[in-house]
């Protein structure tokens, strides 16, 4: 979820489902130790449950990031270990790691000393040729040792030649089997399950198999998709906020980051989605995408945007759009 899930969305879907343990994109040691910390990990309060992601290979310097993570108020650090970009690959970190446990677990042991939080770790089943059920059972055994209890498993192999990272999302096929019998024989650890899940049945059918589910790109193109998680997962009593709550609720954060000197169009890209699958949602994009790039652009764009709905005449169960009319204000969830 590299340029996705940066704090502006993760703000926006924390309107949506307060329960969720949001992630942020994957962050390199480099970027988090050498830049400026604050303008890399810094987050807004009502963002958390939340969970830094990093991508490293150097136990020395995951050990350093953690730290500084966990200094800010991560509730948990993540390392990623499933992105096959050659990018990353040149990093040496990602998916190219799988194939190297004993590092992997050395990362993972030198974090959980530095931080008192949660070390997790994020992979695949497998990489290239090593996908046999016994390579990932000896690779989640190395974790294990290493003092890791929670294992995120994208449920496809990586290929980290002829596939770009597009096609690694898509072409490998699912094998939410294999993510299974891991939680089978690794009842002791926490496993998470990701890759594929689209909506919350499945996400649920998914959970009589597996402790977690992890969506990201679903959620992402749909954000809205997450409105049922607290309700369903969480066992809250409260309905869940209208689109029309969350647009008022983004209002206020989005008018203080204008003034900031944030571009309006670097937050407002996250809320493309927010009418997805309803009428009137091609012309919120579109005039979002048309004037949230304006110099100048400030909060009138998103409320001019919502009067493209109402002059398209939509009507939905969970949307009133007269007071909106009126006065307008405005993180694989995982369970």
């Amino acid at each position: 979820m590299m340029g996705r899930t940066d704090r502006h969305d993760r703000y926006f879907l924390r309107q949506i489902t307060r329960r969720a343990l949001l992630y942020t994109e994957m962050l390199a040691t480099g970027e988090v130790l050498h830049a400026d910390p604050e303008r890399s990990l810094a987050f807004h309060p009502a963002e958390r449950p939340l969970a830094l992601q990093l991508g490293g290979s150097e136990p020395a310097e995951l050990a350093a990031a953690a730290r500084l993570g966990a200094s800010f108020g991560y509730d948990e650090i993540n390392l990623n270990i499933g992105c096959p970009s050659d990018r990353v690959q040149r990093g040496r970190f990602g998916a190219c790691l799988m194939v190297e446990p004993e590092r992997v677990a050395e990362g993972l042991r030198a974090m959980g000393e530095a931080v008192t939080v949660p070390v997790t770790v994020k992979t695949r089943i497998g990489v290239d040729e090593h996908d046999s059920y016994d390579f990932l059972s000896r690779f989640v055994g190395a974790v294990a040792a290493a003092g890791c209890r929670t294992v995120i498993v994208h449920a496809r192999k990586a290929y980290l030649k002829g596939l770009s990272p597009k096609e690694n999302r898509s072409v490998p096929p699912l094998r939410y089997d294999v993510v299974y019998r891991l939680k089978a024989d690794f009842p002791d650890l926490e496993i998470v399950l990701n890759g594929g899940v689209e909506t919350l049945e499945a996400a649920e059918a998914h959970l009589a198999h597996v402790d977690g589910v992890m969506i990201g790109r679903a959620a992402y193109q749909n954000p809205y998709l997450l409105a049922g998680v607290d309700r369903r997962f969480f066992d809250e009593t409260e309905p869940p906020p209208s689109r029309e709550a969350v647009l008022e609720a983004m209002l206020p954060y989005l008018e203080a980051e204008v003034e900031k000197g944030i571009p309006l169009a670097r937050m407002t890209r996250h809320l493309f989605g927010l009418f997805t699958g309803m009428p009137g949602a091609r012309l919120w994009r579109q005039h979002l995408t048309e004037h949230a790039a304006r110099p100048g652009a400030g909060v009138d764009v998103v409320r001019d945007a919502f009067r493209t709905i109402t002059l398209a005449r939509v009507s939905t169960p969970d949307l009133d759009v007269g007071p909106m009319m009126a006065s307008v204000r405005m993180v694989g969830a995982r369970r």
